[in-house]
């Protein structure tokens, strides 16, 4: 266990103390996949504590832990939402998630203040918790060489969605291992090694064991190859191959 490892572990364990005691709503800043498999790691520790993660939206990769007191199970995630746009769309450059992320960590923000960040028609949307996202919307007003606003907006009045392209085929089985090949159209000896180095995770949690049977509506994450959304079984082959389907997004 690293020296990194050690001080979100005791964060996290300080953090589930202070809700309890005091009665009062905590969270941690944004954790990323393997951090979230940490978390997922100490569930026996905080057996006592009630809790959710969120990121902002349904599908977010990056999310927060609120712990949440005793007279409430629905407290409303302290994450905000950056609407960034360009002046002038006609001479807006094609701005990458980098080009965004790059921006905002040029403001000194740290990146476990700001969660996932998505584009769509031109603008992006960087969600952020709710006590930077002013300061985002304040001081950002360019990107690369792009001029651009920025505003803060309710998660209420979001209907943003990660796009995504529906792939069907068939595979010999719902094993982790056999998915993938079929998502990224490889081979199952090339994806082996992604699962084997712990890059591979399943709804937030670390997956290592090739053999893992997905379901309907698992989010898969391999670091380096994207995201997707595994739809689960449409048919059955008669030489018994299963016709899966699954959403990757783009």
């Amino acid at each position: 266990m690293d020296k990194e490892e050690q001080l979100l572990r005791k964060r996290i364990r300080e953090l589930a103390s202070v809700c309890q005691r005091r009665d009062i709503p905590t969270h941690t800043d944004f954790l990323n996949l393997n951090e979230q498999t940490i978390f997922h790691s100490m569930s026996q520790e905080l057996a006592g504590a009630s809790y959710r993660l969120t990121g902002g939206y349904s599908l977010a990769e990056r999310k927060i832990v609120c712990f949440l007191p005793s007279y409430t199970q629905e407290e409303i995630p302290p994450i905000s939402c950056v609407e960034v746009a360009p002046l002038n769309a006609r001479f807006a450059e094609d701005l990458t998630h980098r080009d965004y992320l790059g921006a905002v960590m040029n403001l000194g923000i740290e990146r476990s203040k700001v969660g996932d960040i998505l584009i769509e028609d031109g603008k992006g949307y960087i969600f952020a918790l709710e006590e930077m996202a002013p300061y985002i919307a304040d001081q950002l007003s360019t990107i690369r060489r792009t001029s651009v606003t920025a505003k803060v907006c309710p998660l209420v009045d979001l209907a943003i969605q990660p796009r995504f392209e529906r792939m069907e085929g068939s595979v010999a089985s719902e094993r982790l291992d056999n998915i993938l090949a079929f998502v990224y159209r490889s081979s199952r000896s090339r994806i082996v090694p992604y699962i084997e180095g712990e890059k591979v995770f399943v709804n937030g949690k670390l997956a290592a064991k090739s053999g893992l049977l997905l379901k309907p509506g698992d989010i898969v994450s391999v670091r380096g190859l994207g995201k997707f959304r595994y739809c689960g079984v449409e048919n059955e082959t008669k030489k018994g191959r299963l016709f899966v389907a699954a959403e990757r997004f783009v």
